[in-house]
């Protein structure tokens, strides 16, 4: 397991209007930068096990909290988390390290806004790598109504833009209870219980699966959540549909050298069409579950540095 005294300790850096709080390895003066991006509910620190294994590798990592998370700024307004701002603060990284284009590679909301970053400005992307999210097509019906056609109201996503701020305070609430019920790896297959499935994990009293993490880790989290609360993180899923709508009009086709790595037991499903949209891509499929870099470490980052090279 990880010590956590070993992970970068991290800088505040004025990007794009905001502070984000960013985490370094490797030398700025390799001029070859690679971003990680984080997901939901996570932190930097998901990408604990890659970030020695890049730099060695030559690498410049960088690696922030984004907009929401950990001591990285979390504006009030709802709108202020949506993919232009999310992407936005990433051009304005490179900026700020003098970089033209990067290696980004994002895992769950990571990827999402990795995808992002390809469609709405391409020219600062070199190469991309996604982890359990593969790009989501833009259809003729916005995101939230179309999850709900298929997921029904209790949905999460759905029940984080129905019913503002209820989720938000139960996962204040129950912080640590909730992590340690969501971070589990090798469950086994079950039928998921009525309601909505992240307020029932922060009310659980016992998980399912083996703990992903050890406390000394998972109090990383804890205490960055305490520090930031969910809020600012769950407001990325409230723009939803102002995504669907800014990508109007936006070229779809991702032309950028890609990889998408799946976990085997992930529930997000697989894109039966990927190759449609990023032409280049090619995919690898690793026995995890959801949390993919954290669950087979070394796996990870093997396929991540061959497909590099």
């Amino acid at each position: 397991m990880f010590n956590p005294d070993d992970f970068p300790k991290p800088t505040l850096i004025s990007v794009n209007g905001v502070e984000l709080e960013v985490f370094e390895a490797g030398s700025e003066n390799s001029r070859n930068p690679i971003v990680l991006c984080h997901g939901w509910p996570q932190h930097a620190f998901s990408w604990r096990y890659q970030i020695p294994a890049l730099a060695a590798a030559g690498y410049h990592v960088i690696v922030p909290n984004q907009r929401g998370y950990g001591n990285s700024a979390r504006p009030n307004d709802v709108t202020a988390y949506d993919l232009a701002h999310l992407t936005g603060d990433l051009v304005a990284l490179l900026d700020h390290f003098g970089y033209d284009d990067a290696v980004f590679i994002g895992h769950d909301w990571g990827a999402n806004v990795v995808w992002g970053m390809a469609l709405l400005h391409p020219n600062r992307v070199s190469k991309l790598i996604a982890l359990a999210l593969p790009y989501q097509e833009r259809g003729d019906i916005p995101w939230v109504e179309l999850i709900e056609g298929f997921m029904g109201p209790d949905n999460y996503m759905v029940h984080f833009n129905k019913h503002p701020g209820v989720a938000d305070a139960i996962l204040d609430q129950n912080r640590l209870r909730f992590l340690r019920n969501l971070y589990r790896k090798n469950q086994q297959p079950h039928t998921p219980e009525p309601g909505m499935a992240m307020i029932n994990l922060a009310k659980a009293e016992v998980a399912t699966g083996e703990a992903l993490m050890t406390d000394a880790e998972l109090s990383v989290l804890d205490a960055a959540f305490e520090v930031s609360g969910f809020t600012g993180s769950i407001n990325w899923y409230r723009n939803l549909d102002r995504n669907w709508h800014l990508l109007a009009g936006v070229d779809p086709i991702v032309p950028h050298p890609a990889l998408m790595i799946y976990g085997e037991r992930d529930l997000i499903p697989k894109s039966p069409n990927l190759s449609d949209f990023v032409p280049n891509v090619e995919i690898v499929s690793l026995d995890t579950g959801h949390w993919i870099q954290e669950e087979k470490p070394k796996e990870t980052t093997k396929t991540i540095l061959d497909w590099l090279k």
